[in-house]
């Protein structure tokens, strides 16, 4: 479970963010001034902030440019009504890892929460570890070898890149598309039903059984979640 403070001072825009980031199965923590934020970012170690641009007592800017100075290296990522091309500049030379202008849809927050992230040296430390254990299947990313319960299992190149892809983002909601764009790309995509077929091999060989999962979990109109 990640931690994300969100920074802002807008009663609901706050609450809408908190209670769809805890949703995708995120730890959220508010704060609505810069001071407060400011000070919530050198105490505590969070994966990612979302932080509002418009404060009260010190802006994002502010924030943002002060935490790298006091060596904090946890991502941001800038939330702002203003879109100037010299604003995202600005952001960006004060050390932010990205910049969304609202209104944003929820969808597009939620992917550049995960590009982030993904690029972030603790992720990377995840990613990179040589063998997990998920359900009855033991897989190395690398090597892209599997056993189950101790014997090899035949794996192939996209099933392990999906494993990988929905181990990178466990316990939140990966959907269809994400796997489409991040699997297969641009240049050729295979249907749903074909990543439903690739989800049921792997269910097959992680499930106790794999026609009622509890690790790889169907989320209805939208994509998968991997639970552990």
């Amino acid at each position: 479970m990640y931690p994300i403070l969100i920074v802002e001072d807008e009663p609901s825009m706050q609450m809408g963010l908190k209670d769809n980031l805890e949703f995708e199965g995120y730890q959220v923590d508010l704060a609505d001034d810069g001071e407060v934020a400011l000070e919530k970012i050198l105490e505590n170690k969070y994966s990612l902030v979302l932080l509002d641009v418009m404060l009260p007592k010190l802006s994002g800017f502010d924030i943002c440019k002060m935490a790298r100075k006091k060596g904090i290296v946890t991502p941001i990522i800038l939330l702002t009504a203003r879109g100037e091309e010299i604003d995202k500049v600005l952001g960006l030379e004060f050390g932010a890892d990205d910049y969304i202008t609202k209104p944003f849809s929820l969808r597009e927050l939620l992917a550049r929460i995960r590009a982030v992230l993904r690029r972030s040296p603790n992720m990377e430390q995840v990613t990179k570890e040589e063998k997990v254990q998920i359900g009855n299947l033991a897989i190395n990313f690398t090597s892209f070898e599997g056993f189950v319960n101790g014997d090899e299992a035949k794996m192939s190149h996209k099933e392990v890149e999906i494993l990988n892809y929905l181990w990178e983002n466990k316990n939140h909601i990966v959907s269809r598309d994400d796997l489409l764009d991040k699997i297969w790309g641009t240049e050729y995509q295979p249907t749903s039903r074909t990543i439903d077929n690739f989800i049921l091999k792997l269910r097959q060989k992680i499930e106790v059984d794999s026609n009622h999962a509890k690790i790889i979990l169907t989320v209805h109109g939208v994509g998968y979640r991997l639970v552990v």
